[in-house]
Parts: C-alpha cells; sequence; structure tokens
C-alpha cells in the first residue's frame, strides 16, 4: 500500500504514517499506535503475514518468534459456562438467599463460590434481570484430544443436570423444571502440549470444535473415534470454516468458534489474561441466554415477561458494550471480543430481542 492508502486502512493521518516510517527503526510507536498495528497484522492473510514477516526480518528468522512446538503433555484448563433463565424472580430471590446485593453496573453480575463435587473451582453469577450462570474450573491431563472431547460432551449430560440440582438446593424449590440450562460452553486454556509446529494450529482448533474426533450419534453416550482419526485430521490439516481466530503473533495463539474456545499464551506476560477471557465470556452467555429467553417468548406467541429496568434500553446497553471498543482497550482484547460476538450470533440474536421489546411497550 501507498502511505496513503495504508493510513486509510487503520484510520490515522497520512502524516503519521510518514512519520513512522522516515523515523526507521529508531522511532518506537506510542502503546495506542502498537494496538492498531497489532490489530492490522493479526487480521492479514497468512500469505501477507508470512511476506511481513521475511521482509521484516531479511534473515528469515521472524520477529518475536516464539517457538510453538511441544515440550511437554497435553495439559489444560477447562472453563465450563452453563447458564439458565430463570426470570427476575427467582433470581432477586437467590440473591437474597447467598447474600448477594445488586451490582452498581447494570451489566454486572453477583457473584457467589459454589460447591462442584469435580471440580478445582466453580463460580455462581447471578444477574438480577433473570439469568444465572455457573462457572465450572476443572484442570485436565489427557493422553490425546479425543479423550479431552470425549470427557467434554461425556460431561456434557452431567453437569447440567448438577446445575439444576443445586439450583433447586439454593432457591429451595420442588422440582428442576425448567432449571436446567439449555447448553454448555468451553474455553480452554492451553498450558503445555506435545505437537511440532506443522500440527500445533490444527490441535488448537480440534481443542475448540472437538466435533470431529467423537461419534455423537448417541448423545447420552458420546464415544471418541480414537487415535487414528486424530492422526489423521493432525497431519492433514483441519480448518473448521465457521472458526475465528484470535491472537498475536509471538504472544499468543487460539480459535473461537460456536461451542468453544481454546487460547495458549506464548508470551504470558504480554497476552490475555484468563481473567480477561472469562470475564468476556461471561457477559456474552449472560446476554445470548436472557436475549434467547426474549425470543423464544415471542415464538411462542407470549409477551416477554422482563421488567422495565431491563427492557430494550438494557439491552441496548449490552449491545454496546459487546461491539463497542474501550479506551485503553489492547489489540487482542479488540480481536477476542470480536470474535466471540461473531461467532456467538449476538449480532443477530440482540436487535431481535431489542426490537420485540420495543414492540412489546407500545
Amino acid at each position: 500500500m501507498t502511505q496513503r492508502l495504508f493510513a486509510e486502512h487503520l484510520g490515522v493521518s497520512d502524516r503519521a504514517v510518514a512519520k513512522w516510517e522516515s523515523g526507521g527503526t529508531d522511532y518506537v510507536p506510542r502503546p495506542e499506535t502498537q494496538a492498531l498495528l497489532d490489530t492490522a497484522l493479526a487480521r492479514a492473510t497468512d500469505e501477507e503475514r508470512e511476506r511481513f514477516h521475511g521482509r521484516a526480518a531479511p534473515s528469515r528468522v521472524r520477529l518475536g518468534r516464539v517457538s510453538t512446538s511441544g515440550v511437554g503433555e497435553l495439559h489444560v484448563d477447562s472453563h465450563k459456562f452453563m447458564p439458565v433463565f430463570i426470570g427476575h424472580y427467582l433470581a432477586e430471590r437467590l440473591m437474597k438467599r447467598i447474600g448477594l446485593e445488586t451490582a452498581a453496573g447494570v451489566l454486572h453480575a453477583g457473584l457467589a463460590p459454589v460447591d462442584h463435587p469435580d471440580a478445582d473451582r466453580c463460580s455462581l453469577y447471578v444477574h438480577p434481570c433473570g439469568v444465572v450462570l455457573f462457572h465450572v474450573v476443572q484442570s485436565r491431563r489427557p493422553d490425546t484430544i479425543s479423550d479431552l472431547a470425549e470427557w467434554r460432551y461425556r460431561t456434557y449430560v452431567t453437569d447440567p443436570s448438577w446445575a439444576a440440582q443445586k439450583l433447586t438446593e439454593l432457591l429451595d424449590t420442588n422440582g428442576t423444571a425448567g432449571l436446567r440450562p439449555e447448553y454448555v460452553f468451553s474455553a480452554y486454556w492451553l498450558h503445555e502440549h506435545p505437537w511440532d509446529e506443522p500440527q500445533y494450529e490444527t490441535a488448537l482448533q480440534l481443542i475448540a470444535t472437538p466435533s470431529p474426533l467423537v461419534d455423537r450419534s448417541n448423545p447420552g453416550n458420546v464415544k471418541s473415534l480414537g487415535p487414528d482419526a486424530e492422526e489423521a485430521l493432525l497431519s492433514s490439516g483441519f480448518v473448521h470454516p465457521e472458526v475465528a481466530r484470535i491472537g498475536v503473533h509471538g504472544i499468543a495463539a487460539g480459535f473461537v468458534g460456536w461451542s468453544g474456545i481454546s487460547y495458549h499464551p506464548l508470551a504470558p506476560e504480554r497476552a490475555l489474561t484468563v481473567e480477561e477471557l472469562v470475564e468476556a465470556e461471561v457477559l456474552a452467555q449472560l446476554v445470548w441466554c436472557y436475549a434467547a429467553h426474549i425470543q423464544q417468548s415471542v415464538e411462542n406467541g407470549r409477551d416477554p415477561d422482563v421488567p422495565e429496568r431491563y427492557g430494550w434500553r438494557f439491552l441496548r446497553a449490552a449491545h454496546s458494550r459487546l461491539t463497542s471498543a474501550r479506551p485503553l482497550e489492547t489489540a487482542q482484547h479488540r480481536l477476542m471480543r470480536e470474535a466471540i460476538v461473531k461467532t456467538s450470533g449476538l449480532t443477530e440474536i440482540l436487535p431481535a430481542a431489542q426490537a420485540a421489546l420495543r414492540e412489546d411497550r407500545r
């Protein structure tokens, strides 16, 4: 690109680009400028990134290169997110019973620890709009990705039942009707892995979207297809058409899909933190669950039963928070947020729910 075209591409002035170029290798861009450039590079095609690294490092040593070859066994932290709509009446009752106060921010939820029989840590988020969400953290050291995938799908059967029973106990209600989470979303934080570089990105995609590794013909008894199926995919490569790439070269790598996230911090001091990933996913799942309830009510011919405080203006605020960049947001955080919104379908379901609540108030 010319200086002018590159300036338009980044959304900066021609003079700024000319200043960077004239400064040569002695010029160090400001942090916000570095974030712009990181984002532009991350959004480039694989061919464009390869060309950039080749030109920036004539010796063919990639700038900021961090080896992705594995040196250990597979070790991940599994983060499961299980949202369920219980209604604002029960949400308020639950908050009182476990001693939670309404958070100051309209998009913030109350948080309390809960016991889980097989988790390292489990938290319950309660939002007064009527959505609760279980966040279950479990450290796993499976022999293969296929073993991890089989465990994932098997616990998708047992964990929602446990969550329904836990809600029944906390609310002191009779039965679990309507309290069971409808789905589970998984995020995997990769600590160690055994793959060489040609297999690395394929492995990360399979962790995020493991369906090609299992037989799901019997949902109650999902089974791994075995090591041969996994090895074939790792050798030939696997690209899911609806998976978005996140991370910045040399700092972190990861993928976001409809049902899962994989993330590997290569340079932990510069990568996203696990807290940032969890915060973004908790908000997305809470809002998605709430909007889905409104949409389902409309499709069933009912007016959505939501309090005025959490009407269409609440959804407008949620849409803005999920889709607008924050002043101090890094390029990595922006890429993660945009990927979560894109792959979850929030850009479609949120406006539809907001329109339904506007119509309901007329």
